[in-house]
Formats: structure tokens, C-alpha cells, sequence
């Protein structure tokens, strides 16, 4: 519904349609992540819909990732590379003008940083799981603010 009561345009309908289906989309990538705690996923995708690079978190390539250093969280925070960060890494492209769709939450902030710093002009994620804001919710709020303070495009969708 829009603010006058109406229903969505079909333009907004075809957005929604789309920012879901790029959801599920990094829902599923965010699975292939080996972190027992928290699964991420992350897909960038250009003007026309067409996905630009995905990435999932973990450690990097070579890094031995084994059950024992995941489940130590204070190495696992120093190993792991977020999903944002290799998603940006591994396009074979420019990320300008693109959207960041991620799940199961939108990017924290020194990721949010990072894609300020690519170029990407909006950013599409579920809102925060309520089990999961106690431990990210400050850091999130900042992102936000980043992101308004540098114009990128913020929505979040209720799962």
C-alpha cells in the first residue's frame, strides 16, 4: 500500500518482486557459509538485474577453516571475512550504481564502509532478527547513519 491509501504501482511491484527473489538469493548463499553462529550471504547486482558477484562469510581462501576456529569466537572475528567484503572482492566488475542485497541483515558498519567506498547506491536486507539486535543493533544504527550521510539507498523488508 502507499502512503494515500492506493495500491503499489506496478514500477514498485516489479522492484518488490525482484529485491525478494535477490533475498532468497543471498538466503541460499548465506548457507554455504561453514560459521556454526551466524550464516551470511551477499549478492550484487547492476541496473539491469543482473548479478554482478555473491559472497558468504568466511575465512579466506587457504585459511584452514576448521570447526575449532569457528567456534572460537574471538579468532573466528579475526579470520572471517564478511560476506559484503567478499562479494565487493570477487566482482569481476565496478560495483557502481549497483544494489547489495544481504541476509539475514543488513551490513555492519566497517562493511557499510566498504560499500561506500564501491560505489554501491542502495542496499536491500530483512530487517535485524529480533534475537540477533541485542548484539548488533548499535553497530547497525551506524551503518544507517552512514548510509544516509552518503546518500546509498537503504530498504528493509519484514521476512
Amino acid at each position: 500500500m502507499t502512503e494515500t491509501g492506493g495500491t503499489y504501482s506496478g514500477e514498485q511491484a516489479r522492484k518488490e518482486k525482484w529485491d525478494r527473489r535477490f533475498l532468497e538469493m543471498a538466503k541460499l548463499i548465506a548457507s554455504w557459509s561453514k560459521d556454526p553462529s551466524t550464516k551470511t550471504g551477499a549478492v550484487i547486482v547492476d541496473t539491469d538485474n543482473r548479478v554482478v558477484s555473491v559472497g558468504y562469510n568466511g575465512f579466506a581462501k587457504g585459511i584452514d577453516d576448521s570447526p575449532e576456529r569457528y567456534n572460537d569466537r574471538e579468532l573466528k572475528y579475526k579470520l572471517i571475512v564478511h560476506c559484503e567484503r567478499n562479494a565487493i572482492l570477487f566482482a569481476n566488475k565496478s560495483c557502481k550504481g549497483c544494489t547489495l542485497y544481504t541476509y539475514p541483515f543488513m551490513s555492519c558498519s566497517v562493511c557499510a564502509a566498504m560499500v561506500i567506498q564501491s560505489g554501491i547506491t542502495r542496499c536491500v536486507a530483512p530487517e535485524c532478527p529480533e534475537h540477533l539486535l541485542e548484539r548488533w543493533k548499535d553497530d547497525l544504527d551506524l551503518s544507517k547513519s552512514m548510509f544516509m550521510e552518503t546518500y546509498v539507498i537503504l530498504d528493509l523488508y519484514k521476512e
